[in-house]
């Protein structure tokens, strides 16, 4: 699957977050569902998810394999005692109380994008966004740093292997090969 773009990323500075490049993804139910199944299913134990905005950042961390499952529109990952909803795809409610068109477009995610943060040209951050209809985050995941351990410990040496998840997901959905410029960083920058 491809974004249907040009596979080319967006420039653009965020406040807190610094430089980044974004490379927009496909938002039909069946690619953020594959997105999710390849982020939860495949790489569970490297990475960290929740909301990251102004003022916090969810940093979780699934314990064991998460269940994904969907009903009316929204992907639930199942983290055994606790879990997440994720609108992704057609919301209608229940017959009973079914939702309004604008209250599901609200809900839906309307953009998704892989991102990676730039210092000095170099990418030292890795993730995932969701963004409803209303452009309010629906959900960030962190991908795994190549000088981090799973514990968030700082490497002596870079485990490049760590960028595994980035490579498969620029390769399924921008079809994508590994950049060099992910594999430059020579220390370990909290950005």
């Amino acid at each position: 699957m491809t974004s249907g773009g040009s596979g080319a990323p967006i420039a653009r500075h965020e406040p807190g977050m610094g430089d980044l490049e974004i490379f927009p993804l496909p938002v039909d139910e069946a690619s953020l569902l594959n997105l999710l199944r390849i982020v939860f299913e495949r790489h569970w134990s490297t990475i960290r998810f929740g909301t990251l905005v102004q003022g916090a950042v969810f940093e979780i961390r699934a314990p064991a394999p998460p269940r994904i499952a969907m009903l009316d529109g929204y992907a639930t990952i199942d983290l055994g005692d606790s879990h997440v909803h994720v609108c992704i795809g057609d919301h209608r409610g229940t017959p009973d109380a079914p939702v309004t068109a604008a209250l599901a477009q609200h809900r839906r995610c309307h953009r998704a994008e892989l991102y990676r943060v730039l210092h000095d040209g170099v990418a030292a951050a890795w993730g995932v966004r969701l963004y409803n209809g209303a452009d309010e985050q629906q959900l960030t995941v962190i991908l795994p740093h190549p000088f981090l351990d799973d514990d968030q410990h700082v490497l002596d040496a870079p485990e490049w292997d760590r960028l595994a998840c980035w490579d498969e997901l620029r390769a399924t959905f921008l079809g994508l090969d590994p950049d060099p410029r992910d594999r430059a960083l020579t220390a370990f920058l909290h950005v």
